[in-house]
């Protein structure tokens, strides 16, 4: 049995060989790290800001790089096709981030149309109470996002994957900036792809 250690070595190894050969993804995830590092610190603070912060920058940032840069056809790095990295994703794979950011873009148009959302909540005062709602409420989108995630895991996988796919998750800033601090650097020497996965096909 795969200690704990080796299995988040092979989950962020598959994560990065997988997805992440693209330059302009590896440098917004960067950016995106670095935005949910703040929103750590912004989460002992003010938690609804820390969640605007990793939301509108963190997310938005990370997933653009997925959806819009990340080459999708087949992956002869690694010999498999787009269709198989989804299916043995561990995490979110794209279809379910589509549906994740979905709700994401929706919940800001929910609490326009019902401030107290169904009652649940008080009613907020001004353009700041509003934002300050939506980022509350994207908190708890984003913790209960990890969550179910995991608990889909501990009957998929068992409870080892679950819990280190969500250590992966909270520790991927760390490890994010450790990988691709230099990928900005890159990209602007024209490399657009990084060779370095097919240079180290094992972890």
């Amino acid at each position: 049995m795969a200690t704990f250690a080796e299995t988040l070595r092979e989950q962020r190894w598959d994560d990065h060989r997988f997805y992440h050969h693209s330059r302009i993804n590896q440098s917004l995830h960067f950016v995106s790290a670095i935005s949910f590092l703040v929103a750590y610190v912004l989460l002992l603070i003010d938690p609804p800001i820390a969640a605007l912060v990793a939301w509108i920058v963190g997310m938005c940032t990370r997933q653009s790089g997925h959806f819009f840069f990340e080459p999708r056809g087949y992956d002869h790095v690694n010999g498999v096709t787009h269709e198989h990295k989804e299916e043995v994703k561990v995490g979110y794979n794209l279809f379910r981030k589509v549906i994740l950011m979905a709700i994401w873009a929706f919940l800001p148009l929910l609490i326009l149309l019902d401030p107290t959302i169904m009652g649940l909540m008080p009613p907020y005062e001004g353009w700041m109470g509003f934002a300050r709602r939506v980022g509350m409420v994207w908190l708890a989108l984003g913790v209960a996002g990890v969550l179910f995630r995991m608990l889909q895991l501990v009957f998929l996988q068992g409870i080892q994957a679950s819990l280190v796919w969500g250590t992966k998750i909270i520790t991927d800033p760390f490890h994010d900036i450790k990988l691709y601090h230099k990928a900005p650097l890159a990209l602007l020497r024209g490399e657009l792809i990084d060779p370095s996965i097919a240079q180290h096909r094992a972890p």
